[in-house]
């Protein structure tokens, strides 16, 4: 029997969904927060900075199972999927590539770990089930309100939704790559509808082509602006995509992610019309701390 290993304490930082660590969403992660009380976890969270850090609450390092918990700088969110990249790939370089499994509070995610050619580390989350239904007017407009924009920025063949996977999003279709450039919105005004309405963020997409989106996630309510990457949102989003009847079989779909905040992001989206669940893939590299 292998012995168990012991997972440092103090906060790693890592980039994910990327290659590069000049790209991607920061997060931090500690291996070993046992011993960490909701309190501490979230000042933690707020020295720290980034839009999430994630805990390891409980370790099984023999059976690759483990609590995990994550925290913005204002509050707990039950799933958040770059934070959760993170924590895979820094464990992955630990006790080795293979699968491990995340106890959240959103359920069971179970996550693949692989090491490429280049010796880089890349893990794909499942999931839980997924659904979406159309936003309502007084949703869509508040959000527009909000935002700045106009029902005629919207692209008509993407209706709105609010797509769950482990959280909710709404999920707001541009119809040019400018009017998503262009986000000047209003910061607690956004926020407040937000938690009117539960959302974890407001996904805003614009398609370059059938499995080629380029999208943006204010977060408001976590504290900061915006997120450079948004691994649960990706995942709701392909959940969406499903329920509008536009997969076909198994898809694969990418999300970029971060570019107009100078913090390029890829994730790739794999959605099957037959399973209710979405994988998100990506990448992770270690920051100077």
């Amino acid at each position: 029997m292998t012995a168990a290993i012991e997972l440092p304490s103090d906060v790693l930082h890592y980039s994910a969904f990327s290659s590069d660590p000049r790209g991607g969403n920061p997060a931090g992660v500690v291996l070993d927060a046992s011993a960490h009380e909701d309190a501490r976890m979230l000042a933690t969270a707020a020295e720290v900075g980034y839009s999430e850090t994630a805990f390891v609450t409980k370790a099984d390092t023999e059976g690759r199972r483990f609590g995990l918990r994550f925290f913005s700088p204002l509050a707990e969110v039950a799933f958040c999927g770059h934070a959760m990249v993170a924590t895979a790939v820094a464990l992955a370089e630990r006790l080795g590539p293979g699968p491990i499994v995340f106890d959240t509070p959103v359920g069971e995610i179970p996550v693949m770990t692989r090491t490429g050619a280049d010796g880089a580390v890349r893990a794909t989350l499942t999931s839980v089930p997924t659904r979406s239904r159309p936003a309502d007017e007084d949703e869509l407009g508040l959000t527009l309100a909000a935002l700045g924009w106009d029902a005629a920025d919207l692209d008509p063949s993407l209706p709105p939704h609010v797509a769950f996977a482990g959280n909710l999003h709404l999920v707001l279709a541009a119809r040019t790559r400018a009017r998503l450039a262009d986000l000047e919105y209003d910061f607690d005004a956004l926020a407040d509808v937000m938690r009117r309405y539960e959302w974890t963020t407001v996904h805003l997409v614009w398609r370059e082509s059938p499995d080629l989106f380029h999208a943006r996630d204010p977060f408001p309510i976590g504290g900061v602006v915006e997120d450079p990457a948004t691994g649960a949102a990706a995942a709701a989003f392909g959940g969406y995509l499903r329920a509008l009847g536009l997969v076909e079989g198994a898809a694969r779909i990418t999300v970029r992610q971060g570019e107009d905040m100078g913090r390029p992001c890829e994730l790739l989206v794999d959605v099957d019309e037959s399973d209710p669940r979405v994988s998100v893939t990506g990448e992770a590299v270690p920051l100077e701390g």
